[in-house]
């Protein structure tokens, strides 16, 4: 989807606090219309403070929200031309999917054809069948109850849908199956999304771009694939995933040592003004056995462990000085060593990701 290069919302120097301490602290942030955007962070890091701010359910200390340039600060929640999915999803049990789709726009004082008009269009639209418009909205799975969650979001048109960890209580299966959905959804409607989870996966799957939450801060925004390849920092690339991390410092224009004097490494694009740090390589990079006698950057060491991972096979190769390295590749290309064999390993120094202390 082609998304507008214009700001559609905007934050700017956003602080929250609670006495002393600061929730959500000078965020600056630029959401394009159309866009999927995607908070994601551990606990504590501030994305559910940040998302009440956005809703109005609570108030910024300090900065500006701006939607189109105008300020949402004191505007209240209901006058907002926003709605929000929550992780409850906060249907009413004892009415039907189509009173708690219709709800919105009975507030709204739309009459009652049109309010009709309206869910059937949503529920085809979210590929529920027309007869679940009088059906009890407590006799849905909990994926259908999703989708008469965000066809009540839906209905009033909002310029922009907030979503609350709405997947974080369903099974794996299904929250993989909503997660393309969800996707799908946005697509077909062209709505400004924006999501918090703490599951960097759904975030992954879904989002145009995302941003790394810490300690009330945005670490990080990028696509998927720039905050996975180039992260900011350790604390990114490890949020990112399991990955294999030495503490370095630089040896030369291509080339890092580990910390205190050990082993040196080739590595390519030194970051400008990079003296020391982290050596991050990937476990799905890294080379086993023959092949990683065919790289720059080897070990040796002794295969510890492996971890079926479905369609991967990860490998813990243990060396010398007890470092533990991961190592994954995919199940036809699994590794035929035994527990215990002395075992090569290596990396490419392309591979190879330098961030700052």
């Amino acid at each position: 989807m082609e998304h507008s290069t214009a700001p559609f919302l905007v934050l700017s120097g956003l602080t929250k606090r609670f006495g002393d301490f600061a929730a959500v602290r000078d965020v600056n942030l630029e959401i394009r219309e159309g866009e999927f955007f995607t908070l994601v962070g551990p606990s504590g890091s501030g994305k559910t403070t940040m998302i009440r701010l956005l809703v109005g359910m609570d108030r910024p200390t300090s900065g500006d929200i701006r939607l189109q340039g105008n300020s949402l600060n004191k505007i209240p929640a209901n006058k907002r031309p926003t709605c929000m999915v929550f992780q409850n999803l906060a249907l009413f049990p004892h009415k039907s999917v189509g009173e708690n789709i219709e709800f919105p726009l009975k507030i709204a004082r739309v009459g009652a054809a049109q309010r009709r008009e309206r869910a059937l269009a949503l529920l085809e639209q979210l590929r529920l069948p027309a007869d679940y418009y009088d059906k009890g909205v407590n006799q849905c799975s909990g994926g259908e109850r999703q989708r008469v969650a965000l066809a009540r979001a839906l209905a009033f048109d909002p310029q922009i849908l907030f979503f609350d960890e709405p997947l974080s209580a369903l099974d794996f299966r299904l929250r993989k199956t909503l997660e393309k959905e969800l996707k799908d959804i946005h697509r077909e409607t062209g709505k400004t999304f924006v999501y918090i989870t703490h599951s960097l996966e759904e975030a992954m799957v879904m989002s145009d771009r995302i941003g790394i939450m810490k300690d009330g801060t945005l670490v990080q925004i990028g696509t998927p694939h720039e905050i996975y390849n180039r992260p900011v920092d350790k604390f990114v690339a490890e949020f990112m995933g399991e990955v294999n991390t030495l503490e370095v410092e630089a040896a030369g224009p291509e080339a890092v040592r580990v910390a205190g004097g050990g082993s040196e490494f080739a590595v390519r694009g030194m970051p400008a003004g990079f003296t020391g740090g982290y050596l991050i390589i990937r476990p799905e990079v890294m080379k086993l056995g023959r092949e990683a006698s065919e790289v720059a950057n080897t070990l040796a060491g002794t295969l510890f462990n492996d971890y079926a991972l479905g369609s991967r096979v990860q490998y813990q190769i243990r060396t010398a000085d007890d470092d533990h390295w991961l190592v994954e590749r995919l199940q036809d290309e699994s590794f035929d060593g035994a527990l215990g064999d002395e075992v090569m390993l290596g990396w490419r120094p392309e591979d190879s990701i330098l961030v700052s202390r």
